[in-house]
């Protein structure tokens, strides 16, 4: 069932636990993903990155995603993770993604309210959720084609003004994270989580959840975080898989990567504890309106 994130994360936030949000990158990923959401009958947030256009151009990711997601048994969003550029988040829109991440948070304060309430506008018009984030969650050793750049943690005070002036359905916040494997040990500010969680009503995301360890990621889980974005350590294990075992042609190689797959986002929803969601309907209306008008 293809749905949107709204239903996901008003009962995310009641029940404290956080959705996995795994970025796939061709079909075998996306299926390697719903597959393991029906066997566990839990809900699933389907990502597609902007930085892998290199890979599939936004039509198929829509195509794939749609398809997959339509007819998955369980509740599952098509969801643009890490928008960076405003044409590219307005298509996604316009191709049937229920979801879409502007993220401004390398610029000023102002800009990034500025292209927010512009995608806001946009997406809300046509039924569909916004995330965005303050702060910036850098990176580590990464799949992605940015750049290491450092963390800018987010603080209550932003958090608070940014959604009042933009409305945003969900807010990604900076509390130690990094994106792809750390160069470093994660440490995780829980003091700000719970400082934001329990002073805003807006779902909280995490990025860059691989490699920040299994109990800081079911503290954050526990606390607030209604969605969670792995992708490092999902292809990581279809690797490891591939190794460990004998491959004869390239369709060993496809099912040994996502059996690893498989395997990680079923670890994955353990630690996050997620539970099962049940929408009766699709939650794609075109009611939003965004607040500050």
């Amino acid at each position: 069932m293809l749905v949107t994130t709204k239903e996901m994360f008003e009962i995310a936030q009641k029940e404290n636990f956080s959705i996995p949000a795994p970025d796939f990158y061709d079909s075998h990923s996306a299926q390697a993903y719903v597959q393991t959401a029906e066997e566990l009958n839990l809900p699933l947030i389907l990502s597609f990155a902007e930085v892998h256009l290199d890979l599939l151009t936004l039509k198929e990711a829509a195509a794939i995603g749609k398809v997959v997601a339509e007819e998955a048994s369980v509740p599952v969003a098509l969801h643009l993770d890490h928008g960076m550029t405003l044409n590219v988040i307005k298509e996604a829109v316009d191709l049937g993604f229920t979801s879409v991440m502007i993220d401004a948070s390398s610029e000023s304060f102002k800009v990034n309210v500025d292209r927010t309430r512009e995608i806001i506008k946009y997406a809300h018009n046509k039924g569909v959720v916004v995330e965005a984030e303050i702060g910036h969650v850098g990176s580590g050793v990464n799949y992605e084609n940015h750049e290491h750049t450092d963390s800018l943690y987010t603080t209550l005070e932003e958090a608070t003004e940014f959604i009042n002036l933009t409305g945003v359905d969900s807010l990604a916040i900076s509390i130690g994270t990094a994106h792809g494997i750390y160069e470093g040990k994660p440490e995780i500010k829980f003091d700000v989580l719970k400082e934001i969680s329990k002073s805003i009503d807006t779902p909280l995301v995490l990025h860059g959840g691989s490699s920040s360890g299994d109990y800081n990621l079911n503290k954050c889980a526990k606390n607030g975080i209604s969605k969670t974005n792995i992708f490092t350590d999902i292809v990581n294990s279809a690797y490891e898989e591939i190794n460990i075992n004998e491959t004869k042609n390239i369709f060993d190689v496809r099912e040994q990567s996502m059996r690893g797959m498989r395997k990680c986002l079923k670890h994955y929803y353990k630690v996050f504890e997620t539970q099962p969601i049940t929408i009766k309907e699709k939650v794609i209306q075109n009611e939003y309106k965004p607040s500050y008008q």
